[in-house]
């Protein structure tokens, strides 16, 4: 089962029978999610992208009854295993033989890897039947009115059991198919994404936090919560890390902090302003970071990315003061390139007060974030909290999953090349 969204409360009258108060908890359109519901529009995939624990599996059987109910009747049901799609898409809590009414549930045969449902309408009861994404040949040959594939990632050979299904598909009026998984960064997924017939849903394992055991959620959020493998497993995110890579997101979350230092010698806002402005102006990198003087050596903390996207010079000046009067800040350090002296004299018309410091790049940005991404292996770079844009941006960064200007990666790139680089430290001289 699956908490309310707003607007869809379940109603609890006293006077309702045990009989009664068991049919409304199996009437499905009460109990949903909106991010449970399949998209509206014509589409051939609906992907259910979900962490775990978070209700996809119930969404995923949910619709294949709904299916059957609209007179569906040859379903391909694929697992990673013939195991899992037992134990799981059948047998679970929210498998297919626990929902709906008890007159409509369907009955396991297990020496013929099916399901069966009784006769709704006097054409036939429909049957099910299960796959294991191991043996992608033994899709050849069958055709089915619809399908449901649960943990997509998890299985050996995607793409050969996609191309083998989508070939059975081909039953009824409007064959679809539903993919439920908690995502990896597969290419298989990618493909899956980009098709332009593809709708996505998402959902986090808090989202399902009154249908899981107590204190779950939280044992979880404290074991993985702020890294990227708990935004992969609780919030369904697809994390994606490359071996080409500059940063390494296992270096971040092994240096990472739930707090900062009760005070700083130096706190910085960081800009790297984009060249032009408007609907394809590139982000603006906004990044506080302050520097903890305490210890053997100083270091840098990650206190907050304040990037924007698409905004006028006025708008992302503003941003930048604004975080300068939060942070307590000593100074807005800006990359000179683009706009040269127009970037303190932007800050200058809303508080001629404000220092402004002006670096102008002289090397690529590989190159000013190779020594940077040294510091982190080193453990001199903490990030408070999580960043999730900021991160995302470090970590695709010199990989295949780069995708337009790291103006977040380079405004923090500044600020801690400033905070920890180009510090002139004090020097004894003997005679």
């Amino acid at each position: 089962m699956n908490s309310q969204p707003a607007g869809r409360r379940r109603i609890r009258i006293p006077s309702f029978s045990p009989i009664e108060a068991g049919m409304l908890d199996t009437d499905w359109p009460l109990l949903a999610r909106t991010d449970q519901y399949p998209p509206d529009g014509d589409w051939a995939t609906w992907l259910i992208l979900g962490g775990r624990g978070s209700g996809k599996t119930r969404s995923g059987a949910e619709w294949v009854l709904q299916k059957v109910r609209d007179g569906a009747r040859h379903i391909a049901l694929i697992a990673p295993t013939l195991h899992d799609a037992r134990e799981v898409m059948l047998s679970g809590e929210s498998g297919l033989l626990n929902i709906g009414y008890m007159q409509e549930r369907p009955v396991y045969q297990p020496t013929r890897r099916r399901v069966v449902w009784p006769d709704f309408d006097g054409q036939g009861g429909a049957t099910g039947y299960l796959f294991s994404a191991h043996e992608p040949d033994r899709l050849r040959g069958p055709q089915f009115d619809c399908a449901w594939g649960d943990e997509f990632c998890a299985w050996t050979d995607p793409d050969a059991v996609l191309s083998n299904l989508r070939l059975g598909l081909r039953l009824g009026d409007d064959p679809r198919l539903c993919l439920t998984t908690t995502p990896r960064p597969l290419p298989a997924l990618d493909r899956v994404l980009s098709s332009p017939s593809t709708r996505v849903t998402r959902s986090r394992t808090r989202d399902n936090q009154d249908h899981l055991a107590p204190g779950f959620l939280k044992s979880m959020t404290d074991l993985m919560g702020g890294t990227a493998l708990g935004r992969q497993e609780l919030d369904g995110d697809i994390i994606r890390d490359d071996p080409h890579a500059i940063f390494k997101r296992d270096t971040i979350d092994k240096h990472r902090k739930t707090t900062a230092p009760s005070s700083f010698d130096r706190v910085l806002v960081a800009i790297d302003p984009p060249s032009t402005s408007g609907s394809r102006a590139d982000a603006c990198g906004i990044v506080v970071v302050g520097r903890d003087p305490s210890g053997p050596v100083p270091k840098a903390y990650v206190l907050h990315d304040g990037s924007r996207e698409q905004v006028a010079p006025a708008d992302w000046a503003r941003a930048a003061i604004e975080l300068y009067d939060a942070y307590g800040a000593d100074a807005i350090l800006a990359e000179t390139n683009q706009g040269g002296d127009m970037i303190a004299t932007i800050i200058a018309q809303y508080d001629n007060m404000i220092p402004v410091i002006g670096r102008h790049a002289t090397r690529s940005k590989s190159r000013r974030a190779l020594p940077v991404s040294l510091l982190y292996e080193r453990g001199r770079v903490h990030h408070v909290g999580t960043h999730k844009a900021l991160e995302d941006e470090l970590c695709s960064f010199g990989s295949t999953y780069q995708r337009g200007s790291p103006d977040r990666m380079d405004a923090l790139v500044w600020a801690v090349s400033e905070l920890l680089l180009n510090r002139i430290e004090p020097r004894l001289r003997f005679l």
